[in-house]
Formats: C-alpha cells, sequence, structure tokens
C-alpha cells in the first residue's frame, strides 16, 4: 500500500487508489500444490515406517507391545491348545491296551485319549492362567524377536520361531507329582514345541521389507516436514494452502487406516486352519496398536488444523471490529 493511498474508516484502502497486484507465477503455486501433497502423503507412510522399524529392531518394545497378550483368553487358549497338542503327540498307550481284547482297543483307546487331553489340558491352562505366567511369556516373546533380529540383520533361509518348551517345562512341574504326569513327563523331549513364526523360504523377502523399511524410517519423516514446509511457503495464499494440507493429512491418514484394516482381514483370511483366528487377530491388534493410534492423531489434527485455518480470518476480523467500535465508543 502506498503511503498516499486514502485508507477508509474500516481499514481497507479505497478501490481507485489500490497498489498494483504482482504478477502471478503458477509455476510457484503449482510446486508449491505439489509439495503439499506429497508431504501428506509422506506423513502416515513415515509413521508406519518408524513404527515398523521400531517392532523389527526394539525388542524391549516388542515384548511391552505383545506384554498384554499373556492375559488374553484368547492367546491362552492357543497356548493351551499348542502345548497339549505337543504333549499328546508323546504320549503311548500301547502298554496299557496290551490286556484289553483287540475288537475293543480303539474304543479304549478314544476313551483314554481324551481322558488324559483332558488331563494335561487342566494342568497346561493351570500354568497358563498362573501368577508366573507373564514373565515366562515375555521371555518366550524376547528370545523369538532377538532370533528375528538376527536372522533380518544376517543371510540365510532359518525359519524364526516361538519356542514353548519353557512352558512345557512348566507343565512338567505341574504334574510331576501324578503318578500319570509322571509317565508323561517322561515322554516329553525337553525341545522341539515350537510354533513357526517365519518359514524359511519366506525369510528372504521379509528381510527385503526389513531393509526398506529401516530406511524409510530415516528418511521419509525428514522428507514429509521438508515437503509440508516448503509447500506452505511457496503458495500464495497460506490460509488456503493450510487448509488443503491439513485436509490432504487427514486424508492420507484415513487412506493408511483402511490399508491397515484391509490387510488385518486378508491376512487373517489367508492363515491355516490350525490357527486360532482370535489369537492371531490380538496379535495383530497388539503389533498394530500404537501405529492406529498414531495414525488417528494424524487425522485429528489434519482436520483440526483445517478447520482452525478455515476459521481464523474471520474470527479475527470480527475481533478488530469488536475493539474498533470499543475504541470509537471510548472515544466519543
Amino acid at each position: 500500500m502506498s503511503a498516499s493511498a486514502p485508507v477508509l474508516p474500516d481499514g481497507r484502502v479505497a478501490e481507485g487508489e489500490r497498489p498494483p497486484h504482482r504478477p502471478r507465477r503458477p509455476g510457484r503455486a503449482l510446486a508449491g500444490g505439489v509439495l503439499l501433497l506429497v508431504g501428506a502423503l509422506l506423513l502416515p507412510l513415515s509413521l508406519a515406517a518408524v513404527r515398523a522399524r521400531a517392532e523389527l529392531t526394539e525388542t524391549d518394545g516388542y515384548v511391552a507391545a505383545v506384554a498384554p497378550l499373556a492375559g488374553n483368553a484368547a492367546v491362552q487358549q492357543a497356548v493351551v491348545d499348542d502345548v497339549t497338542d505337543a504333549v499328546m503327540a508323546h504320549v503311548r498307550l500301547d502298554g496299557l491296551l496290551k490286556a484289553v481284547p483287540r475288537a475293543e482297543r480303539p474304543a479304549v483307546r478314544r476313551h483314554f485319549t481324551r481322558g488324559i487331553r483332558q488331563f494335561v489340558a487342566k494342568q497346561v491352562r493351570q500354568v497358563v492362567t498362573g501368577r508366573g505366567f507373564p514373565a515366562v511369556w515375555n521371555g518366550v516373546h524376547r528370545t523369538a524377536h532377538r532370533r528375528l533380529d538376527g536372522r533380518l540383520a544376517a543371510s540365510g533361509r532359518a525359519a524364526v520361531t516361538l519356542d514353548l518348551t519353557p512352558v512345557v517345562e512348566r507343565v512338567k512341574r505341574q504334574v510331576s507329582h501324578n503318578g500319570m504326569g509322571l509317565d508323561i513327563v517322561r515322554r516329553v523331549p525337553r525341545a522341539g514345541v515350537e510354533i513357526v513364526l517365519l518359514k524359511a523360504p519366506d525369510v528372504p523377502r521379509i528381510r527385503a521389507v526389513y531393509k526398506v523399511v529401516r530406511t524409510g524410517a530415516l528418511l521419509l519423516p525428514p522428507a514429509a516436514a521438508l515437503c509440508l514446509t516448503g509447500g506452505l511457503l511457496l503458495a500464495r495464499r497460506r490460509r488456503r494452502a493450510l487448509i488443503w494440507a491439513g485436509l490432504s493429512c487427514a486424508a492420507a491418514g484415513g487412506l493408511l487406516a483402511g490399508a491397515l484394516a484391509l490387510a488385518r482381514s486378508r491376512t487373517l483370511d489367508a492363515l491355516p486352519a490350525m490357527v486360532s483366528r482370535p489369537a492371531a487377530g490380538a496379535y495383530a491388534d497388539a503389533l498394530t496398536g500404537p501405529l492406529r493410534t498414531g495414525v488417528w492423531l494424524v487425522i485429528g489434527a489434519g482436520a483440526l488444523t483445517a478447520a482452525l485455518a478455515a476459521a481464523g480470518p474471520p474470527a479475527l476480523r470480527t475481533l478488530r471490529t469488536r475493539r474498533r467500535a470499543a475504541r470509537a465508543d471510548a472515544g466519543s
């Protein structure tokens, strides 16, 4: 505004005396819009990469994420089933059936097998629901995560497993005071009760993803921040740019939330029939819980930013008008 341009009482410049507009630069506006869009897309992706890197590389963080599952009913039932199956695989009734007529042996075998399985499952459940189980649970997952980290950092195709042997050892001590339990204890080996978390053929593919995630966790957050900042600086209308930036970030976060839900559903549907769906769902929710919380924070922050940017100038104008009116009243 020039020094000689008359100013109206409400603070506006007279139409005929407005200074000439600066020439528009469509290239600058386009570059700013592209940067804002790229930054909005990179923001939730950077959040996902940082969270994935933390779960793949930080053992303490992973153990803290799965620790609450020790008290989850679906997970406890899955552990009871897996350990009971492992114990029953070593139960032999041939010696007990020698005195039974051959024609009656199948029925007697089913009867004894069902009774022994109920007994073993009861002992396993007492261990799994006991006060000492959370410590065993955390130790099992700590060992498994260290193996996973080692497999991904090195070469080779060795599978990654969850070793439930510590649970079996506690079951052995649980049944050691029972005569039938002693026979079962002698037949169960010390090791070999494992759940395969990552099959050997899948290790190279997951290792490649692991490398991409580690790189992305380092590069994506600063790239998102630089793109958003650069887009706002290049924009001619900052308020409008801030509104679109907030809405774009919220929309990108919504897309990531939808992708996580779809990936969870398809992963559970692809599991073998022997795997407990409720237990697998509890695992998925525990591992992705912090990421989903972060995504919703991005959605909320983006929507709030857009709302404040849209409502800011009118609110400021109203406040200025009220101040001017108050001054006019005071002057009169």
